[in-house]
């Protein structure tokens, strides 16, 4: 216990009891993903011992206001990008239809993520066979529709009919939300009321098969893929203003992949999958760091990191898995490449996840391989059955897989048996379920393209 009456914990907890040492600045403003604390002088004359009460309390009650609105949600893949939820409260890994707290039939037909902020749920869906896009926003006590707004109307482009035209998951600050739709309108900012901001147009998306790379947020920055058959690149925008901050050109090969912002060593970079394989970028500017080349193309899964700082690249077609130690400049397929692992379950859709030093892939057809993370050698494969397109999430040493019929399969890489559980929670036989799912305030929000699901225990 320090000397403010804190037990250090969280490095929310940490930096805050820092603050307390600031009482000699006039102003001090500190900042999480929850909210913003404002630590104001006290009037001369104020003996100190008091002064320093009043900020303890003044931190206490801060701290109370991050556990009451819980860990958000923000992004595709959750506050890492990686499907690891984190926080204090975390949702269970067994559940059946009597955990249930609300279910709310959705507007229109969609498979973007939720992503949530305190008390709000952001989604989008699309109307009359992708001619409206429209982006909506749940009460995350209730499942109530707070507003739903029309962000786009006209002629769909062509879409895959997996896909449809609300595949790519918002991206959200808490105070906006970004939604991105393709050649229907481009990228859209919303107040979290629904109030729209802005609008930036992104161009044609040339292809087939229709748009599905989510936005994502860095500092003041929203971040996002434009591969393409033509005009391929990725843009970044000013977040306030939707104001082009840097564009840089990428191949012209259609692609789903969706940024992640990796941090190491005092080195932030933008690392994005692709057809011809995965790439590294400064996100402040644009610039291309890295290259490290695939066997095979399309790229859709997200990289993802291992504990150890390598980075684990799946490819989408049925090609091999390989590993890049994010350290390189210029084209590191013959210098970084660590190991490559090769893939014969078929086409991989989902993103892989790493848990306890394992790399677990699931097939789309429903085949689960797990690897070691340091070598990529192949431990073990098992047929769970069914057919898969949303990424796993992990809570603690277990990994989660959402079958489009709505079972969810639990892997405990310690036990015996690897699969611990299959959970279902009453959903009808018609929903499909692409979607990956969520967490807040230790429930789960799993969305089917028609339905939002919020499960676990109810909050009192």
């Amino acid at each position: 216990m320090s000397d403010d009456g804190f037990s250090g914990g969280t490095v929310e907890e940490a930096r805050f009891t820092a603050c307390c040492a600031q009482a000699g600045d006039p102003i001090f403003r500190f900042a999480t993903a929850q909210y913003t604390l404002i630590i104001l002088p006290m009037p001369s004359g104020v003996p100190p011992m008091i002064s320093r009460f009043f900020r303890v309390v003044l931190i206490w009650l801060g701290l109370l206001t991050v556990g009451a609105a819980g860990e958000p949600w923000p992004q595709w893949r959750g506050p890492r990008g990686d499907g690891h939820v984190v926080g204090k409260t975390l949702p269970p890994t067994t559940f059946s239809r009597k955990d249930v707290v609300w279910k709310t039939e959705l507007p229109g037909s969609g498979q973007s993520s939720p992503v949530v902020w305190d008390d709000r749920i952001f989604l989008t869906a699309f109307l009359d066979g992708g001619a409206e896009r429209i982006v909506f926003a749940v009460d995350r006590e209730t499942g109530e529709l707070l507003w739903q707004e029309t962000a786009w109307m006209g002629t769909p482009e062509p879409s895959h009919q997996m896909n449809g035209w609300a595949s790519a998951t918002c991206a959200t600050d808490g105070e906006r939300v970004y939604a991105f739709f393709g050649r229907g309108g481009g990228l859209f900012c919303y107040t979290k009321e629904g109030k729209l901001l802005w609008n930036r147009p992104l161009g044609d998306f040339e292809g087939p098969w229709g748009t599905a790379a989510c936005p994502i947020l860095y500092e003041d920055l929203v971040i996002q893929n434009c591969d393409a058959e033509a005009d391929a690149r990725l843009i970044a925008l000013d977040k306030f203003t939707g104001e082009e901050v840097w564009s840089t050109e990428r191949e012209d090969y259609r692609g789903w992949s969706t940024p992640f912002i990796y941090r190491q060593g005092g080195r932030t970079q933008l690392l994005l999958n692709g057809h011809t394989g995965v790439r590294a970028y400064d996100p402040n500017s644009g610039r291309e760091l890295w290259y490290c080349s695939s066997e095979k193309g399309r790229g859709e899964p997200t990289v993802t990191p291992d504990e150890q700082g390598r980075i684990i690249v799946l490819n989408g077609l049925a090609g091999p898995m390989y590993a890049v130690q994010p350290d390189g400049t210029g084209d590191v397929s013959h210098t970084k490449r660590l190991w490559q692992a090769p893939r014969r379950t078929g086409r991989d859709l989902p993103s892989p996840i790493v848990v306890e030093h394992s790399v677990l892939v699931m097939a789309m057809k429903g085949v689960l391989s797990c690897y070691e993370a340091a070598s990529g050698k192949l431990r073990w494969e098992e047929r769970v059955g069914g057919n898969f397109s949303a990424s796993p999430v992990a809570v603690g040493d277990k990994a989660l897989f959402l079958a489009e019929h709505g079972e969810v399969v639990v892997i405990d890489l310690r036990a015996f048996e690897h699969v611990a559980a299959r959970n279902t929670f009453g959903a009808p036989e018609d929903e499909v379920f692409r979607a990956s799912m969520a967490a807040h305030k230790g429930q789960w929000l799993i969305r089917s393209d028609k339905t939002l699901y919020c499960i676990g225990a109810k909050t009192p």
